[in-house]
């Protein structure tokens, strides 16, 4: 499905909306340019699954958990991880145990390692500055 939203806010309220799709289990890998919306987008995400604190992009601690009435979420920022390997140690794998959410921005620096069934958010700059193209899929694996 293709989305086209113009302003952050209206990004934040897709997020939401697509939060309602959510449960335990379910990995989301986002992808884009940067600044282009990845973390408004899952701001929204968190404000629909009920959390009313601050989010914040995980850049340099690489992750930010966060606990709902409706799921615990692992929010991933892979933008600094150059492979796959450095994931493992941190322990990214056990945060595919199907007990959280888990959100992860820069996806395609994991790319190897994903799950088999995984939903994807794709956002890009569109026509007018504060446009954007947002993208939602799944990928099941064969």
């Amino acid at each position: 499905m293709e989305y086209i939203t113009h302003s952050p806010e209206e990004t934040e309220a897709l997020g939401a909306k697509f939060a309602l799709s959510l449960h335990p289990g379910d990995v989301v890998a986002f992808s884009g340019d940067l600044g282009a919306g990845k973390t408004a987008f899952t701001r929204g995400v968190l404000r629909g699954l009920g959390y009313t604190g601050r989010v914040t992009s995980p850049t340099f601690a690489i992750a930010n958990e966060y606990h709902t009435d409706r799921a615990d979420v692992a929010h991933f920022d892979l933008y600094r991880i150059l492979d796959s390997e450095a994931l493992f140690e941190i322990g990214f794998d056990e945060y595919l145990d199907g007990s959280k959410i888990v959100l992860i921005e820069w996806s395609e620096n994991a790319a190897d390692i994903l799950p088999d069934s995984y939903k994807t958010v794709h956002i890009q700059y569109g026509t007018f500055e504060n446009d954007r193209v947002v993208t939602i899929d799944e990928v099941k694996k064969q």
